[in-house]
């Protein structure tokens, strides 16, 4: 396992990141320790959690907790705010309040007295993004974030994030966590140059597409019983009513045949691709078992060639659209 600098800040981070979303839901503890002991001893030092993970909300931050007791301060955790937790008026959303609460509850939760990577969920159209900013900031003064984070935001949104920081002398945002994998691959219209050019770094959660890249589904077959795709509501992001096109089974026959040319499975050639993009500093690797974990860090033994990683990218190319091909064609270079 190599590292990388998270960004601009002088943090080195595996360059897979430990994703716990299933931890105390599909995933139950005896299994999730192992899963956190065998990613540290192959060389991770990145997890990543959220105050909502779990079969209940705060379950996978208490399992992570609990799991890296003696181990905090060689490994650097990430987690997230923002998202309802509770039945409380104020129990989501990015508040004053809320954050404060939020914060000592994971805190708590993680059984540690700082946290490394603390992220935004999601945008907050209800609450002044000041209000977010000056809050995320003195929880940066008080010693209890070391590093603040902004996930799932419009270009327009994370510029205007930094925008105020700087106006204000506040700490700014230093990573970014998006959807990417070769079947999600919007963000390199704009957030991808923006993360580039203001030196955020970028840690890409379902880099599999919910497990669509897998390999276990086909065109004209029947879900497989224990498919995470047939579970999730029609309107989710992974739902088969979403994945299930014409377009994305072209890109999954090709990293099929790449994967059996190379003999490697499907997820490690798809997973390769994301971690060879430019500017990604970390896939996030969900396992919610040991066998899955160890098929996906063996994806950075698959080295794609040249001509593979051609195959994958214009089998999957997103529609350039307008302004950036008049931009691209048109303008001085």
């Amino acid at each position: 396992m190599e590292y990388k600098y998270l960004g601009n800040t002088g943090v080195k981070v595996s360059e897979l990141c430990l994703g716990t979303m299933a931890f105390g839901r599909e995933t139950d503890e005896l299994t999730a320790k192992k899963i956190i002991s065998y990613f540290l001893d192959k060389g991770g030092n990145f997890i990543d959690t959220a105050d909502i993970y779990g079969a209940t909300p705060g379950a996978s931050e208490e399992i992570v907790g609990r799991s890296l007791k003696t181990k905090r301060s060689k490994v650097i955790i990430a987690t997230k705010v923002g998202f309802g937790t509770g039945p409380s008026p104020n129990g989501e959303g990015l508040s004053r309040v809320h954050i404060m609460q939020a914060i000592e509850d994971s805190l708590r939760r993680l059984q540690t007295d700082y946290i490394d990577f603390y992220y935004i969920h999601c945008w907050d159209g209800k609450t002044p993004l000041e209000e977010t900013l000056s809050t995320l900031n003195d929880i940066v003064r008080m010693g209890k974030i070391r590093y603040l984070c902004a996930s799932n935001l419009a270009a327009w949104q994370l510029m205007k994030a930094l925008g105020i920081s700087e106006r204000y002398g506040w700490r700014r945002f230093v990573c970014f966590q998006p959807q990417y994998s070769l079947i999600v691959r919007d963000i390199e219209r704009e957030l991808l140059p923006l993360c580039r050019e203001e030196g955020l770094g970028v840690v890409t959660w379902s880099p599999l597409a919910g497990g669509f890249l897998s390999g276990k589904y086909h065109s004209g077959k029947s879900l497989p019983e224990d498919s995470r795709i047939g579970r999730v509501k029609r309107e989710d992001t992974d739902s088969w009513e979403r994945r299930a096109t014409e377009k994305n089974f072209r890109i999954l026959d090709v990293v099929r045949k790449i994967a059996e040319e190379q003999g490697k499975s499907s997820a490690q050639v798809a997973l390769a691709w994301v971690h060879l993009q430019p500017g990604i500093t970390a896939p996030i690797i969900g396992a919610r078992t040991i066998e899955q974990l160890k098929e996906n860090l063996s994806c950075l033994e698959c080295k794609l060639t040249s001509e593979e990683f051609k195959a994958l990218n214009e089998v999957s190319q997103i529609e350039e659209g307008y302004p950036y091909r008049f931009i691209r064609e048109l303008s001085r270079k």
